[in-house]
Protein backbone atom coordinates (compact mmCIF):
# COMPACT_ATOMS: atom_id res chain seq x y z
CA UNK A 1 0.00 0.00 0.00
CA UNK A 2 0.92 3.78 -0.68
CA UNK A 3 -0.33 6.10 1.25
CA UNK A 4 -0.03 9.84 1.18
CA UNK A 5 -1.15 12.68 4.44
CA UNK A 6 -2.09 15.55 2.56
CA UNK A 7 -1.97 18.83 3.97
CA UNK A 8 -1.61 22.63 3.22
CA UNK A 9 -0.72 25.93 4.35
CA UNK A 10 -3.99 27.19 5.02
CA UNK A 11 -7.92 26.92 4.14
CA UNK A 12 -9.02 26.30 0.99
CA UNK A 13 -5.50 26.15 -0.58
CA UNK A 14 -6.55 22.89 -2.84
CA UNK A 15 -6.27 19.44 -0.79
CA UNK A 16 -9.12 18.38 -1.88
CA UNK A 17 -9.18 18.90 -5.31
CA UNK A 18 -5.47 17.29 -5.71
CA UNK A 19 -6.83 14.52 -3.21
CA UNK A 20 -10.10 13.83 -5.68
CA UNK A 21 -7.51 14.63 -9.19
CA UNK A 22 -5.48 12.08 -8.17
CA UNK A 23 -7.81 9.30 -6.50
CA UNK A 24 -9.55 9.30 -10.43
CA UNK A 25 -5.97 9.03 -11.82
CA UNK A 26 -5.48 5.71 -9.68
CA UNK A 27 -8.93 4.62 -10.65
CA UNK A 28 -7.85 4.79 -14.43
CA UNK A 29 -4.99 2.85 -13.66
CA UNK A 30 -7.16 0.59 -11.95
CA UNK A 31 -5.92 0.96 -8.59
CA UNK A 32 -7.51 0.07 -5.34
CA UNK A 33 -8.20 3.75 -3.90
CA UNK A 34 -9.24 4.72 -0.70
CA UNK A 35 -9.64 8.26 1.21
CA UNK A 36 -10.42 9.75 4.32
CA UNK A 37 -11.35 13.11 5.09
CA UNK A 38 -11.73 12.26 8.70
CA UNK A 39 -12.24 15.32 10.49
CA UNK A 40 -14.49 18.00 8.46
CA UNK A 41 -16.10 21.45 10.05
CA UNK A 42 -17.89 23.50 7.91
CA UNK A 43 -19.96 20.54 7.16
CA UNK A 44 -23.40 21.52 5.45
CA UNK A 45 -25.56 18.14 6.00
CA UNK A 46 -28.12 19.80 3.00
CA UNK A 47 -24.72 19.48 0.35
CA UNK A 48 -22.98 16.11 0.72
CA UNK A 49 -21.71 16.44 -2.41
CA UNK A 50 -20.35 19.84 -2.07
CA UNK A 51 -18.34 18.98 1.14
CA UNK A 52 -14.95 17.63 1.08
CA UNK A 53 -15.64 13.92 1.03
CA UNK A 54 -18.26 14.23 -0.83
CA UNK A 55 -16.10 15.30 -3.58
CA UNK A 56 -13.97 12.59 -2.36
CA UNK A 57 -16.60 9.76 -2.54
CA UNK A 58 -17.58 11.52 -6.14
CA UNK A 59 -13.94 10.27 -7.10
CA UNK A 60 -14.21 7.25 -5.77
CA UNK A 61 -17.60 6.46 -7.38
CA UNK A 62 -18.63 5.25 -3.92
CA UNK A 63 -22.05 6.10 -2.62
CA UNK A 64 -22.93 8.82 -1.43
CA UNK A 65 -24.89 7.81 1.67
CA UNK A 66 -24.92 8.13 5.08
CA UNK A 67 -22.76 4.53 5.88
CA UNK A 68 -20.23 6.16 2.77
CA UNK A 69 -19.91 9.89 5.03
CA UNK A 70 -19.54 7.97 8.02
CA UNK A 71 -17.15 5.97 6.39
CA UNK A 72 -14.85 8.62 5.06
CA UNK A 73 -15.28 11.40 7.33
CA UNK A 74 -16.59 10.15 11.35
CA UNK A 75 -16.16 13.17 12.68
CA UNK A 76 -18.07 16.10 11.01
CA UNK A 77 -18.96 19.84 12.35
CA UNK A 78 -21.22 22.65 10.88
CA UNK A 79 -19.38 25.64 12.45
CA UNK A 80 -16.82 26.41 10.02
CA UNK A 81 -14.19 27.17 12.37
CA UNK A 82 -10.91 24.91 13.53
CA UNK A 83 -11.92 21.32 14.74
CA UNK A 84 -11.52 21.79 18.26
CA UNK A 85 -14.17 25.27 18.25
CA UNK A 86 -16.25 23.16 16.10
CA UNK A 87 -16.51 20.36 17.73
CA UNK A 88 -16.80 22.61 21.22
CA UNK A 89 -19.79 24.36 19.52
CA UNK A 90 -21.83 20.89 19.27
CA UNK A 91 -20.97 19.90 22.95
CA UNK A 92 -18.55 17.60 22.06
CA UNK A 93 -14.16 16.19 21.16
CA UNK A 94 -12.61 15.04 18.69
CA UNK A 95 -11.15 11.68 20.63
CA UNK A 96 -7.14 12.05 19.07
CA UNK A 97 -6.41 8.32 19.85
CA UNK A 98 -9.22 6.82 17.92
CA UNK A 99 -8.49 9.51 14.84
CA UNK A 100 -5.01 7.55 14.35
CA UNK A 101 -6.49 4.47 14.76
CA UNK A 102 -8.87 4.90 12.32
CA UNK A 103 -6.39 5.87 9.67
CA UNK A 104 -4.03 3.04 10.63
CA UNK A 105 -7.09 0.76 10.37
CA UNK A 106 -7.99 1.66 7.08
CA UNK A 107 -4.10 1.74 5.40
CA UNK A 108 -3.99 -1.35 7.19
CA UNK A 109 -6.92 -3.22 5.22
CA UNK A 110 -5.54 -2.12 2.23
CA UNK A 111 -3.91 -3.86 -0.95
CA UNK A 112 -0.20 -4.22 -1.85
CA UNK A 113 -0.57 -1.97 -4.79
CA UNK A 114 -3.65 0.02 -3.36
CA UNK A 115 -3.62 4.02 -2.88
CA UNK A 116 -4.44 5.55 0.56
CA UNK A 117 -5.40 9.31 0.67
CA UNK A 118 -6.00 11.13 4.39
CA UNK A 119 -6.82 14.37 3.47
CA UNK A 120 -6.03 16.78 6.89
CA UNK A 121 -7.94 19.81 8.10
CA UNK A 122 -6.52 23.22 7.53
CA UNK A 123 -3.07 23.67 7.46
CA UNK A 124 -0.37 22.12 9.35
CA UNK A 125 -1.20 23.70 12.39
CA UNK A 126 -4.59 23.50 13.28
CA UNK A 127 -5.49 22.27 16.42
CA UNK A 128 -7.92 19.15 16.57
CA UNK A 129 -8.28 19.22 20.31
CA UNK A 130 -7.05 20.81 23.70
CA UNK A 131 -3.69 19.13 23.10
CA UNK A 132 -2.86 17.62 19.39
CA UNK A 133 -2.52 19.68 16.14
CA UNK A 134 -2.26 18.40 12.07
CA UNK A 135 1.57 18.38 12.80
CA UNK A 136 0.72 15.59 15.94
CA UNK A 137 -1.24 13.80 13.58
CA UNK A 138 1.41 13.57 10.71
CA UNK A 139 3.85 12.58 12.61
CA UNK A 140 1.91 10.01 14.26
CA UNK A 141 0.76 8.23 11.20
CA UNK A 142 4.68 8.65 9.24
CA UNK A 143 2.88 8.59 5.90
CA UNK A 144 4.85 10.20 3.13
CA UNK A 145 3.17 13.97 3.15
CA UNK A 146 1.93 15.95 0.67
CA UNK A 147 1.93 19.91 1.19
CA UNK A 148 -0.42 21.68 -1.15
CA UNK A 149 0.69 25.57 -1.37
CA UNK A 150 -0.96 28.39 -3.14
CA UNK A 151 0.11 30.84 -5.23
CA UNK A 152 -1.76 33.81 -4.24
CA UNK A 153 0.41 36.93 -2.80
CA UNK A 154 1.85 35.70 0.59
CA UNK A 155 2.25 32.06 -0.25
CA UNK A 156 5.89 32.22 -0.02
CA UNK A 157 6.14 33.36 3.51
CA UNK A 158 3.69 30.82 4.46
CA UNK A 159 5.33 28.01 2.40
CA UNK A 160 8.48 28.88 4.01
CA UNK A 161 6.68 28.93 7.42
CA UNK A 162 5.06 25.71 7.58
CA UNK A 163 8.53 24.07 5.96
CA UNK A 164 10.04 25.64 8.49
CA UNK A 165 7.80 24.34 11.42
CA UNK A 166 7.37 20.87 9.88
CA UNK A 167 10.87 20.10 10.05
CA UNK A 168 11.71 21.13 13.41
CA UNK A 169 9.39 18.21 13.83
CA UNK A 170 11.42 15.42 11.72
CA UNK A 171 8.67 15.90 9.15
CA UNK A 172 9.52 16.40 5.70
CA UNK A 173 7.08 16.75 2.24
CA UNK A 174 7.83 14.17 -0.03
CA UNK A 175 6.35 16.98 -2.68
CA UNK A 176 5.40 20.55 -2.41
CA UNK A 177 2.53 20.87 -5.17
CA UNK A 178 2.06 24.30 -5.86
CA UNK A 179 -1.47 24.90 -6.73
CA UNK A 180 -2.44 28.07 -8.89
CA UNK A 181 -4.93 30.15 -6.75
CA UNK A 182 -7.65 31.97 -7.99
CA UNK A 183 -5.73 35.59 -8.30
CA UNK A 184 -1.84 34.85 -9.12
CA UNK A 185 0.06 38.23 -9.03
CA UNK A 186 3.25 36.14 -11.03
CA UNK A 187 3.43 33.40 -13.38
CA UNK A 188 3.61 29.85 -11.38
CA UNK A 189 7.48 28.67 -12.42
CA UNK A 190 8.35 32.64 -11.16
CA UNK A 191 6.94 31.63 -7.54
CA UNK A 192 8.06 28.29 -7.88
CA UNK A 193 11.93 29.65 -8.57
CA UNK A 194 11.43 31.84 -5.33
CA UNK A 195 10.62 28.84 -2.93
CA UNK A 196 13.17 26.83 -3.97
CA UNK A 197 15.48 29.47 -3.32
CA UNK A 198 14.99 29.14 0.05
CA UNK A 199 14.00 25.67 0.56
CA UNK A 200 16.09 22.92 0.01
CA UNK A 201 13.74 19.89 -0.53
CA UNK A 202 12.18 17.56 -3.52
CA UNK A 203 10.81 19.39 -6.57
CA UNK A 204 8.19 21.98 -6.38
CA UNK A 205 5.31 20.54 -8.40
CA UNK A 206 3.15 23.09 -10.42
CA UNK A 207 -0.51 22.22 -11.48
CA UNK A 208 -2.38 25.16 -12.82
CA UNK A 209 -6.24 25.72 -12.65
CA UNK A 210 -8.27 23.55 -14.46
CA UNK A 211 -5.36 20.76 -14.24
CA UNK A 212 -5.78 18.62 -17.48
CA UNK A 213 -5.44 14.83 -17.32
CA UNK A 214 -1.87 14.77 -18.11
CA UNK A 215 -1.04 17.35 -15.39
CA UNK A 216 -2.02 15.35 -12.89
CA UNK A 217 -0.47 11.73 -14.38
CA UNK A 218 2.62 14.21 -14.39
CA UNK A 219 2.45 14.83 -10.61
CA UNK A 220 1.28 10.77 -9.70
CA UNK A 221 4.23 9.61 -11.33
CA UNK A 222 6.53 11.79 -10.11
CA UNK A 223 5.67 10.62 -6.48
Amino acid sequence: MTGYFVTATGTDIGKTYVSAALLRHWRREQRAVAALKPVMSGFDPNDVPGSDAGQLLLAMDAPMDLPGLNLISPWRFQAPLSPDMAATREGKIIPYDRLVETCRAVAGMMPEDGRLIIEGVGGVFVPIDDRHTVMDWMQDLSLPILLIVGSYLGTISHTLAALAAMQTRGLKPQAVILNESPVSPVPLPETAAALARHWSGPTIHILPRNATAADIAGLAAAL
